[in-house]
């Protein structure tokens, strides 16, 4: 039985406040760093996306709950100017409480325009839009809100769910795959995004993937035989990065006198060896890879592999929101023995963010009278981020399952460290 619109549109919904339930107000509208963005406004920009794209063209009559928050809200705007994302941090209005009222308000219009014409396709395929939106952004809350909580002395914890010691992960492996003629990109009938499409073939040759995403213990050696002063192991631009930035370790490792910590959602911590490395840029996953004798996979073959595995591993599903140790995994010879291939952290590849062969912005029926419309609602996503930006395969400890599938792709500039990020290793068979 389908799951009525509504029902699936409230359970989204309703999770988004559940992920803000452990913030104070003053949490919710500070932003920590030009990149990312004030909780306040990621709640105000999911309802923004429901009452621009939705009930502006299916509401009548339809009036803004504040016709500011249209402006205030947007991520863009047609005419092409950019919007100031590092200034939403001085929105110090609308308060907390309006904009939980302006969701609340969007909430009680979209049930009545969702029960009342739930046949309609456009509708169905504009509100699915926006559900994932919504889940986009719950990811993105999560990585806002740690590294907003990292920047305080008082190391504070948004997750109440201690983080138990992990047991040892199995020794690293190299898992065998053939290449040849493969094909890559969406097959299916759900939800997909247009750059999953279409669907396309591509020649690879045989290679290897590790069979599980690299441990800070293993970064830690990278680091203690001098990976970070080593120009030899880095791309050039990598290079520049890190020492005008004065890199040398990940995003949230701090050195004491009683060794490495990691601040976590759950509050800083002793480095747990265990666990994969996370938060590490394309150009230190791309350095680690060098000084290993290996490198990273493209996304043709780690698509390649993906496609033969059940999607399973640590999502945010668990409210964990830290990735897992191998060592509790147990993959399936007939998957390729891969571990963590799904969850725990994103995988960079090699790959630069492009348009499939035979690529087309997602386009309705263009006799549809509202095609316009899922035109505008798409410019949000994909064909215009198609430059100077990597893609990264798998999800992480901070997406829900749900969104997640082999021919997925995320995308992010090389320098980003603040989502959940890892490695896993990748190299030629010629190379074994």
């Amino acid at each position: 039985m389908t799951t009525p619109l509504y029902v699936k549109y409230s359970s989204i919904r309703d999770r988004t406040l559940s992920l803000i339930e452990p913030l104070i107000d003053e949490d919710c509208c500070v932003q920590s760093m030009p990149g990312t963005s004030p909780v306040k406004w990621h709640l105000g920009h999911a309802s923004w996306f429901f009452e621009k794209f939705v009930l502006q063209h299916y509401e009548k009559p339809f009036t803004p709950f504040h016709p500011a928050f249209l402006m205030m809200f947007s991520s863009y705007n047609k005419s092409g100017q950019t919007h100031p994302d590092p200034k939403r941090g001085l929105f110090t209005r609308p308060s907390l409480s309006l904009t939980r009222e302006y969701r609340n308000n969007v909430n009680e219009r979209m049930e009545q325009v969702l029960k009342r014409s739930e046949e309609d396709e456009m509708l169905r395929m504009l509100a699915v839009l926006g559900m994932h939106h919504e889940q986009q952004h719950q990811e993105l809350m999560l990585a806002d809100v740690k590294h907003l909580l990292s920047q305080s002395p008082l190391n504070p914890s948004y997750n109440s769910q201690p983080l138990l010691d992990s047991p040892v992960p199995p020794p690293l492996e190299w898992c065998r795959f053939d290449g040849g003629l493969v094909e890559i990109g969406y097959k299916g009938d759900e939800f997909s995004y247009d750059n999953e499409s279409p669907r396309h073939k591509q020649y690879l040759q045989p290679y290897q993937l590790a069979s599980r995403l690299v441990t800070n213990r293993e970064y830690l050696e990278f680091m203690k035989a001098g990976g970070y002063d080593n120009p030899g192991v880095w791309l050039s631009e990598g290079w520049d990065w890190m020492k005008a930035n004065r890199r040398s370790h990940p995003l949230y490792w701090r050195e004491s006198d009683q060794g490495w910590e990691e601040f976590t959602l759950s509050g800083a911590m002793p480095l747990d060896l265990n666990l994969p490395v996370i938060h590490v840029s394309f150009y230190e996953a791309d350095a680690f890879g060098r000084w290993a004798g290996a490198r990273l996979p493209t996304e043709a073959e780690w698509e390649n592999a993906a496609s033969q595995q059940e999607i399973e591993g640590c999502f945010a599903d668990n409210n964990r929101f830290h990735p897992s140790s191998a060592g509790g995994s147990t993959p399936s010879a007939n998957t390729g023995g891969l571990a963590q291939l799904y969850g725990d952290a994103w995988e960079w590849t090699q790959s630069s963010y492009s348009p499939y062969p035979g690529y087309n912005p997602a386009k309705p029926n263009e006799n549809e009278p509202m095609s316009f419309v899922w035109d505008e609602a798409v410019g949000e996503y994909n064909s215009r981020s198609m430059v100077n930006q990597y893609v990264l395969r798998g999800g992480s400890c901070a997406i829900p399952k749900e969104r997640i599938r082999a021919s997925f792709r995320n995308f992010f500039p090389a320098d980003t460290c603040w989502q959940f990020s890892g490695i896993r290793l990748a190299r030629d068979l010629r190379d074994s």
